[in-house]
């Protein structure tokens, strides 16, 4: 009879175990995806031997005048969303990054590109709640540090400290579908929120981008600083140097695709009228 019990728990222990495994893996795409990743393969497969930014622009190119489309990852039960068809700032950057980390890896396959987005994506790559997923850049940033993904350059590059206050998710929870009326992800949110504020955060002033230009490479990963309360950064892209010109590319939700952008780096941010400077990090892949 013990041992039948016993049978019993394993069994039941690996039901368990499947299903929330089962849970973590689904993805959501459809067949123009896999499509879109096999002319992706076919541009890139003769330059995964370039130099890891050069690849990231490269792949950067590739997706210019996709459509912009936000909220794409807004899809419940939460998991793996895989959109090459549409893109908005943070999806195409993670896209852009993801198809990299392939196309670096030379296993040029949809799986390995699903498993090297979800690892960006998400906290420790796996999905288990809406909370799992990286929502606050300055977030995205720390964690994709810590797994040797991304270093951030910022204070390197001539960065000051940037005191954060974040809160906004965890203060308009009417606004998120997958938080409205759950109190256990709300007070997840909330305990991110307050251990993201306690870390040491730096950025570069409007005023100090020009002057740090040299610093600055392309296929680094930016993101604006913004003065909207409650939330760190308002935009995101990957720098692009044309030349003597420092500027981005990013799926621009004014011009509704991705583009190149036509004005340096310093204009774009102090034409928004709404943020501060910028943060940077570094693909170390």
């Amino acid at each position: 009879m013990k041992r039948f019990f016993l049978s019993i728990f394993f069994i039941s222990l690996f039901c368990s175990s499947f299903a929330q495994m089962a849970k973590s893996q689904t993805i959501y795409n459809q067949p123009e995806d896999r499509i879109i990743f096999s002319k992706y393969v076919v541009y890139i497969q003769n330059k995964t031997n370039l130099p890891t930014d050069q690849i990231i622009i490269e792949t950067a190119k590739f997706f210019l005048d996709v459509p912009y489309v936000a909220n794409t990852l807004e899809i419940e039960p939460e998991g793996l969303v895989v959109n090459l068809r549409e893109l908005d700032c943070t999806t195409f950057l993670e896209t852009v990054y993801a198809l990299s980390m392939t196309a670096k890896s030379q296993d040029l396959t949809f799986d390995n590109f699903c498993n090297k987005l979800r690892w960006l994506r998400y906290r420790e790559g796996s999905i288990n709640d809406y909370t799992d997923r990286l929502h606050y850049t300055s977030d995205w940033i720390d964690q994709n540090q810590e797994k040797g993904i991304v270093k951030s350059m910022a204070q390197s590059a001539g960065g000051e400290p940037l005191n954060l206050n974040l809160y906004i998710m965890s203060s308009n929870t009417d606004r998120y579908k997958q938080l409205k009326g759950k109190a256990d992800l709300i007070q997840k949110v909330k305990e991110k929120e307050m251990e993201i504020n306690a870390r040491k955060h730096f950025y570069i002033p409007t005023d100090k981008i020009d002057q740090n230009a040299g610093l600055i490479k392309s296929g680094d990963m930016v993101g604006f600083v913004t003065t909207i309360p409650g939330i760190d950064i308002s935009h995101v892209g990957i720098i692009y140097k044309d030349g003597d010109k420092l500027t981005f590319i990013h799926a621009s939700s004014s011009k509704k695709k991705v583009i190149i952008n036509q004005e340096p780096l310093s204009t774009f941010v102090k034409g928004t009228g709404r943020n501060t400077g910028i943060v940077l990090a570094r693909a170390q892949f």
